[in-house]
């Protein structure tokens, strides 16, 4: 997001971070899953557009209404039932691409990308609800948004400042192994501070780890958005959200990190 005017980013948060708070804190879990499910609809929509080609409109449309219908099954029920709606979703797919094929030589990856599409998106966003029914969930969701959030903000400004190693020239080549370090640095500091107020039986330990795995692995989320996207051939993955690009471009480092977050809980016992 480098290209982005500053200005209009930083409208652009001030308008959505009190929804977003609001949302997190007050809506029923019904909304919550419901907000989830359209979240997940508009990011598959960018995706498929993005990675799949022009000539399979059907094929785009059909996997973002899939893809929103299983992140809605997702959100809903246990996670005992997802490896069926997974198997069933490979099994429509495999069919639409056998008996709509183009070009052998390009079938298989069209494909492929859609099968990631539904394991990129749905699967990795139904965490986000399934951590906020957790008994300190709330807390939980705003501490992936202040580490995810803080971290990112760190990492550009000493980044911008000091950063001289290129961290992956290839995929990203403005971020730094300065910047990266800095943005753990943050992290650390802004939840060591939030887990005074919100979450104080976490002790020194539990922060650490969680800023540890939950900062690098929403890292390599950012960068993993950043490879497909350049991959692709485009800067943004659209322009849905004024000033940052698309949708799917600010869900990049949170889809790796609640997923951390949730199985962190489990280990922690929290």
């Amino acid at each position: 997001m480098e290209g982005q005017p500053i200005k209009t980013r930083i409208s652009t948060a001030l308008v959505a971070l009190p929804l977003l708070v609001l949302v997190i804190i007050y809506s029923s879990p019904n909304f919550f899953n419901l907000i989830v499910t359209i979240v997940s609809a508009l990011a598959l929509h960018e995706f498929f557009k993005m990675c799949l080609p022009t000539e399979r409109f059907f094929e785009r449309n059909l996997a973002t209404v899939a893809g929103a219908l299983f992140t809605g099954f997702l959100c809903w029920q246990p996670f005992e039932s997802d490896v069926l709606i997974v198997t069933g979703l490979f099994m429509l797919f495999a069919m639409v691409y056998l008996f709509r094929f183009r070009d052998l030589s390009t079938v298989m990856a069209q494909l492929g990308i859609t099968v990631i599409g539904f394991l990129y998106l749905p699967l990795m966003l139904s965490f986000l609800p399934k951590l906020r029914t957790l008994e300190s969930g709330v807390e939980w969701v705003f501490l992936v948004l202040v580490l995810v959030m803080v971290g990112d903000s760190a990492a550009y400004f000493v980044g911008s400042s000091i950063g001289k190693t290129k961290l992956y020239p290839a995929i990203s080549p403005n971020k730094s192994v300065e910047g990266a370090v800095g943005g753990l640095a943050g992290s650390l500091v802004a939840v060591s501070i939030y887990t005074l107020f919100f979450l104080p039986e976490l002790g020194f330990f539990s922060v650490v780890l969680i800023v540890f795995l939950v900062g690098i692995l929403s890292q390599i989320g950012d960068l993993f958005e950043s490879m497909l996207k350049r991959s692709c051939n485009v800067k943004d993955s659209g322009q849905m959200i004024p000033g940052h690009g698309g949708l799917l471009d600010r869900l990049d480092s949170l889809l790796f990190a609640f997923p951390t977050a949730y199985c962190l809980t489990l280990f922690l016992g929290n």
